[in-house]
């Protein structure tokens, strides 16, 4: 037969039936959840929620609830046991599950009751690990990922996001609370009344904790001062709050007058990577009123104010210079069922998806955003900064999804 023939016969095949070419489904995976108690003091908040328990169930996972998980959050066993959840007394019991959920990193003892190749999506807080911390978690071959890492379709970080929403509010609320005579403070209301000059609020960062802070504040009728290096985030803010506040690119002299007429600070400079840089000097903090209030929420990074020191929740203040210090890390903990609901409202859909996508490392290679979250997969450290800051050896995550 010719070539022409040869061509004739392909190109007459080409308009025959063809068998019809379906898609193939995913093979949807069934996961099996761990929810461990959290053993710090500080961590009141749980991961999931009842009702997400519920979601979850129904979307065929099984869901292991360690005893008392919820109580910091007002979730009871039964409220858990309810929604569908195995409620167990043994932590190790909880551990055996092939995916853990926290909201604290593990401790090193909670690393030594974790199984080999699990999964563990927890916050990383990078400033607070230990070097051991990193290895243990390599040696069991386990896949960590940071949820507060996590990116949205939009590239944003939401749960950082709603710690911070709740941050933001809180640290007005925090405010306002050691302005009264309730802890020693100068006994003032926060705002102002009718013939009263208002409360002055100074807040250093205009990202979402300073946005959420300057709503609280103006909405109890304070005025506010806000200082930040970028010009494009104090626009933004102005154009949101939808009022004309007063800001400043943060320059010594001018922050340092604010200071001195400031009834509160609120310490919101966010930084990615690291420490939070210090705005505030020892020196300024001491030309400042008496019983003024600074809340740094900056804390969970090392603070952005020089006399800042980290407290806890059962004593969460000390005076230096005669103004009071709120240092607290992990603000959100302190309503903890409103940021249980905000974690849940995160983490809920990205265990459903995983589970439709078949499995994590079909989910992983699928989601950029779940990647942006990955510091250690089967045991490999994947995050370049934990590298560096460890000595440690690592790879791109792209490099390992492509041999898979």
């Amino acid at each position: 037969m010719s070539t022409s023939d040869d061509l004739l016969k392909s190109l007459a095949q080409g308009f025959m039936p063809q068998e019809e070419m379906l898609e193939v489904a995913r093979k949807k995976s069934k996961l099996q959840i761990g929810i461990p108690k959290e053993t710090s003091i500080q961590e009141k908040r749980v991961p999931v929620v009842p009702d997400a328990v519920a979601v979850l169930v129904n979307n065929g996972h099984e869901v292991i609830v360690e005893t008392g998980a919820g109580e910091g959050s007002s979730f009871n066993d039964k409220d858990y046991s309810e929604a569908g959840a195995t409620v167990v007394f043994s932590t190790e019991e909880v551990y055996k599950a092939n995916m853990i959920l926290k909201v604290e990193p593990p401790t090193l003892q909670e690393i030594d009751l974790m199984q080999q190749g699990q999964l563990l999506i927890s916050a990383l807080q990078l400033p607070i690990q230990p070097k051991n911390f990193i290895k243990k978690l390599m040696a069991k071959k386990i896949t960590a990922i940071a949820f507060d890492y996590i990116k949205d379709p939009e590239g944003i970080l939401p749960i950082v996001s709603a710690m911070s929403e709740i941050a933001g509010n809180a640290s007005i609320l925090i405010a306002a609370e050691y302005l009264s005579n309730l802890h020693k403070g100068q006994g003032q209301l926060f705002g102002g009344i009718s013939g009263v000059s208002p409360t002055e609020v100074v807040i250093l960062g205009a990202g979402t904790v300073g946005e959420f802070a300057a709503k609280s504040a103006l909405g109890l009728g304070a005025t506010v001062k806000v200082f930040d290096n970028n010009t494009h985030k104090l626009r933004r803010l102005q154009a949101i709050l939808g009022q004309r506040v007063a800001t400043s690119i943060i320059q010594p002299k001018v922050l340092s007058k604010a200071l001195k007429s400031a009834d509160v600070v609120i310490g919101a400079i966010s930084s990615t990577i690291g420490r939070a840089p210090i705005i505030v000097t020892e020196e300024m903090v001491s030309q400042m009123k008496d019983f003024s209030v600074i809340v740094d929420v900056s804390i969970d990074k090392g603070g952005c104010i020089e006399t800042s020191e980290v407290t806890n929740h059962d004593a969460p203040i000390f005076s230096k210079y005669g103004v009071i210090h709120y240092c607290v890390p992990n603000i959100a903990s302190r309503v903890a069922r409103t940021a249980s609901y905000a974690l849940s409202n995160v983490i809920t859909p990205t265990i459903i998806d995983t589970g439709e996508f078949g499995g994590l490392e079909v989910m992983i290679k699928s989601y950029q955003g779940i990647q942006n979250g990955v510091y250690i997969y089967k045991g490999v450290l994947t995050n370049k900064y934990l590298a560096d800051t460890f000595g440690l050896p690592y790879k791109d995550i792209n490099l390992l999804l492509m041999a898979m």
